[in-house]
């Protein structure tokens, strides 16, 4: 990282706020590409340096980047997907797009970063400096019902199924029925829809995706997370440890256990498992020839 200055690419939501109060606390200089009509306009008091563009402008953000001498950023917050069908892309997004067959998060998302690297600016980890606000594993506020477990041992399975799909992060179930899966509507709006229909106790699982790139998308909760699911009576909100970011943490938690949700940081052990005895089984290749 050159000159102590880091960019931040800054979507919707809090995430873009907290990373910057962040890095500035660690003497990082912030230079930020802040989103019309998503970024909030608060973020401008949080950052040294910030440029306002529309969804779309890239080669804009590349030349502000660059002429700030940034070389590496953070994405952080989302952008609503249901912009993919007003934004305006400019000369370079453009050319993106069209050598893109499938808009799919993922892909669209990739090709965004390889355009900003092959500018020499390297896209972190969204992790990068919030280790802390990773989800830790375990049962954060209250045990888990026998019905409960039920449903989230067999919809997690699921989720990673529509995730690896790259449908969405997140379904809500409950009783042995999906309830909602979310789309281009996006988590609190699956979770508002799945809750409404399941009238009470529903369970919200929100995944990370078996292909994630860490770099972006990473599956983010908060306080309005719990807000919604206590609007329509959810009860069981399941996140994936280590691979999701909770905003707010101690006050994440504490909300929720005021709530009488239960939170849980879950790892599939039973795959990790499978993969270490996949590793194992592999055969050994040697490589022999004569001197």
């Amino acid at each position: 990282m050159s000159k102590g200055k880091i960019g931040l690419i800054a979507g919707n939501g809090a995430f873009p706020m907290i990373f910057a109060g962040r890095a500035r606390e660690m003497g990082l200089s912030v230079v930020a590409a802040a989103h019309e009509g998503e970024t909030t306009p608060a973020l401008s008091d949080q950052v040294d340096e910030i440029l306002w563009v529309r969804v779309g402008q890239i080669g804009k953000l590349i030349s502000f980047f660059k002429k700030k001498g940034v070389d590496e950023a953070v994405m952080a917050g989302g952008i609503k997907k249901t912009r993919i069908f007003d934004f305006r892309p400019d000369l370079k997004a453009i050319a993106i797009l069209s050598r893109i067959k499938e808009k799919k998060d993922d892909v669209l998302l990739r090709a965004f970063a390889d355009a900003l690297e092959k500018e020499n600016i390297q896209i972190r980890e969204s992790t990068f400096l919030l280790t802390p606000l990773l989800a830790h594993e375990g049962e954060w506020t209250r045990p888990l019902k026998k019905e409960e477990k039920s449903d989230v041992e067999w919809g997690w399975a699921l989720a990673k199924k529509v995730g690896a799909l790259d449908i969405g992060q997140c379904i809500v179930v409950r009783n042995g029925v999906i309830l909602a899966v979310e789309a281009i509507e996006g988590t609190d709006a699956a979770i508002r829809r799945g809750g409404t229909l399941g009238k009470k106790n529903a369970v919200v699982i929100k995944i990370c995706k078996p292909q994630q790139d860490l770099r972006f998308d990473l599956p983010t909760i908060g306080l309005q997370t719990l807000e919604v699911m206590e609007e329509v009576k959810a009860s069981v909100l399941v996140v994936e440890a280590k691979k999701t970011i909770v905003l707010e943490k101690d006050q994440f938690i504490k909300e929720a256990a005021k709530a009488g949700i239960a939170v849980v940081g879950y790892t599939d052990h039973s795959e990790e498992k499978k993969q270490s005895m996949h590793r194992e089984c592999e055969p050994e290749m040697k490589v022999t020839g004569k001197t």
